[in-house]
């Protein structure tokens, strides 16, 4: 991780309180509504300026979902969205249309992502046109050089098209137009899980760098918990729909509080084969998220597991260091907490 990376913990940029987003099931012969898919069901987080805040999970837990309804990509079932002190999650169409400069998105798939009928000139001059950013034409040609060069491609190269790239500079071009409309956050769904092992490494390079030069926040939605490990400042870990550990980088890689994620860390494979590093698999599956089980939603698949998991659910709580973490063992005597007891994990980093 940069030394260079400062965060200004005076400022929250992105605010979220108990975020929501149920899917409804429609069946019946007029489509009415039968259950929902709780997606994300009450979601609270914060990330302050210069602030890397990742989103991990195993797929289907809800993190895409989250990101997509920060952007306001989906209305919200309940919560709030608080960008920059203002509240955006009521607002209507026309209102929030201005405020999107301040919040853009890297998709995870850099191909689908670009209009394939548009030159890279004109995919990184509409969202500067769509704000006004722009004095004149001039203007306009200068903005867009320097974004290439920001992110590290040729200037000439705004004359091609997204098919005439590889998947690692698509990517930029996407983060380029992401960084077209200035904005103080960026989401980065999956950004970079669709390239090869060291073009990875190279637009997780390039995005602290960016981070460092605009002071720029960042919500990293990923499942590669060696990448996350890299780049990051804390760290948020969901399951079913809900966060069940928050912590700084360093306190979650070094001693989880929570069963799930240390579940996660041993899984993830170390650099050095010689390494002895305790398995811990996770049993059975993912209960469906249509009906999530009572108590602590993890309890079905959790080691340590006791009467009061299957019936109370747990709450989020400060369990020391800025560390949070929604685990019932945590209420009872250090001494007899096996996240305690065990051997810490073993450190791994991103090649």
């Amino acid at each position: 991780m940069s030394a260079a990376l400062k965060i200004d913990t005076s400022q929250r940029v992105l605010e979220v309180t108990e975020l929501k987003k149920h899917f409804p099931i429609r069946g019946g012969l007029f489509g009415t509504t039968v259950g929902y898919v709780y997606a994300v069901d009450g979601v609270s987080f914060h990330i302050h300026r210069g602030e890397t805040l990742s989103l991990v999970g195993e797929s289907g837990c809800g993190k895409s979902t989250v990101g997509k309804a920060v952007l306001r990509l989906y209305p919200l079932t309940g919560g709030q969205v608080v960008l920059n002190g203002r509240r955006i999650d009521d607002l209507p169409a026309g209102t929030l249309r201005p405020l999107r400069r301040q919040i853009q998105v890297v998709f995870q798939d850099p191909f689908s992502s670009l209009n394939p009928r548009m030159r890279v000139r004109e995919i990184l001059a509409e969202p500067i046109r769509n704000f006004g950013l722009a004095k004149d034409e001039a203007d306009l040609d200068r903005r867009i050089g320097e974004l290439m060069d920001k992110v590290r491609l040729p200037r000439d190269a705004v004359n091609r098209w997204p098919h005439e790239f590889s998947g690692g500079q698509r990517q930029r071009i996407g983060i380029a137009r992401a960084l077209a409309a200035e904005p103080d956050v960026i989401v980065c769904d999956e950004a970079v899980s669709a390239l090869d092992v060291s073009v990875k490494a190279q637009i997780v390079n390039l995005l602290q760098d960016l981070q460092a030069e605009l002071g720029l926040a960042m919500l990293f939605i990923s499942h590669d918990l060696a990448i996350v490990e890299h780049m990051t400042h804390r760290v948020a870990v969901m399951y079913l729909g809900k966060i069940v550990e928050v912590a700084e980088r360093t306190q979650l890689f070094g001693r989880p509080r929570h069963p799930y994620t240390e579940a996660l860390l041993s899984a993830v494979p170390v650099p050095d084969p010689t390494a002895i590093k305790e398995k811990k698999p996770l049993q059975g599956d993912v209960p469906s998220p249509i009906r999530p089980p009572p108590g602590c939603r993890f309890h079905t698949r959790c080691p340590y597991a006791f009467d009061r998991c299957r019936k109370e659910e747990p709450a989020l709580k400060d369990v020391g260091g800025g560390q949070f973490s929604a685990c019932h063992l945590n209420d009872g005597p250090a001494e007899q907490n096996p996240l305690l007891l065990n051997t810490p994990p073993t450190a791994f980093r991103a090649a």
